[in-house]
């Protein structure tokens, strides 16, 4: 068992069954959930005086809350958190919708723009929310193929490509003017000896080269890679926000949507910190989970796809608190699982977790 699950509070049968009520009505629709309305919907055989203990107690215990006087009770953000980890049962997506699903992405060309688009829209539909995914990235630079061409005396561009399909140019001043014939030569050996290695492992090659060139020549390689290890753009695709805006019931929280589909920088500070190395692992990240203020009316569902020490990207759902938990989670790990099988075929390797 997780240590979040035991750090919730114990709550009995019932307590769990009427908490797991209210989120779902007021998911279903946002207006606060009274004792008389559960007694008489839902559970016939309690009164409603113990309803009401039952959530004088959840309220005591912070995961319920009364916005008026005499009024029924709301879910609060601890109130969902217990419901996600401890009462939510996801299941999955229909037989019908997921083939639906793996049809589509079985006709997309090898287009990786076209994955990440269909990606997203096809998350935003099925979840229901507004839908994010991030093209793949590689999880540490590594060389594929270099060319080297001969412009004018010592001048040389080099056309330096990486694995997942960066392509970097630059022009080199050597030390002596060299014909394109050994030029390419160089080149040549260069793609056999440096074909999936990182900026680590080239600069010592660098160091063990035979002749001036090479060295100098991988140690440029080597500085290419570091920096692109440091860089890593975010490429980001989008898809259902308008649909999905409606949803809050404070402009505040649409406002934070927003934001956080906008500004890289915030975005790619929760993803870091949120999404682990396991491939096809899905979280829930409620209100900001205490640690960003600029997101605190909204929640993220969020996994890494990907291959395992090649490349990997994320797909989030992002929506009010009061949001369809278990259907967005249920579509981010599906997706994710296509979106998984979709790099192996392209790299080579193991997913986390393949869709059934």
């Amino acid at each position: 068992m997780s240590p979040d699950v035991l750090d919730l509070p114990q709550l009995t049968e019932r307590q769990e069954k009427i908490l797991s009520l209210v989120v779902r009505e007021y998911i279903s629709k946002p207006e606060p959930v009274g004792s008389k309305y559960l007694a008489e919907r839902f559970l016939t055989n309690v009164s409603s005086a113990t309803i009401r203990n039952d959530l004088a107690v959840l309220e005591e215990l912070g995961l319920v809350a009364a916005p008026h006087t005499s009024a029924g009770r709301v879910p609060t953000e601890a109130g969902y958190r217990y419901f996600v980890k401890r009462l939510l049962d996801e299941g999955e997506l229909p037989a019908e919708e997921r083939q639906s699903i793996a049809l589509q992405f079985s006709q997309v060309s090898n287009d990786m723009e076209e994955w990440m688009r269909l990606a997203a829209s096809t998350l935003a539909r099925t979840s229901r929310g507004a839908a994010l995914v991030t093209a793949p990235r590689a999880s540490t630079s590594q060389f594929k193929h270099i060319e080297l061409i001969s412009t004018q005396g010592r001048l040389v561009l080099m056309v330096l490509v990486l694995y997942g399909g960066d392509v970097r140019q630059q022009m080199l001043t050597l030390a002596d003017t060299l014909s394109q014939e050994v030029l390419s030569a160089a080149a040549h050996h260069l793609n056999t000896l440096a074909d999936g290695l990182t900026s680590e492992q080239i600069r010592a090659k660098a160091w063990a080269a035979d002749n001036e060139l090479e060295r100098e020549m991988l140690e440029v390689i080597a500085d290419v890679l570091a920096e692109s290890d440091l860089k890593h753009p975010l490429t980001t695709y989008r898809d259902g926000l308008s649909d999905m805006l409606p949803e809050f019931t404070e402009s505040e929280g649409a406002q934070q949507a927003v934001r956080l589909l906008e500004e890289r920088t915030l975005l790619t500070g929760i993803l870091s910190e949120m999404l682990d190395q396991s491939i096809g692992h899905v979280q829930v990240v409620i209100a900001g989970e205490g640690r960003w203020q600029e997101v605190r009316h909204v929640s993220m569902v969020l996994s890494r796809y990907g291959v395992s020490g090649q490349a990997t990207g994320a797909l989030a759902v992002l929506g009010p608190t009061r949001m369809r938990y278990g259907r967005a989670i249920s579509a981010v790990r599906y997706i994710a699982g296509l979106m998984s099988n979709l790099l192996i075929d392209a790299y080579g390797g193991e997913s986390g977790e393949s869709p059934s």
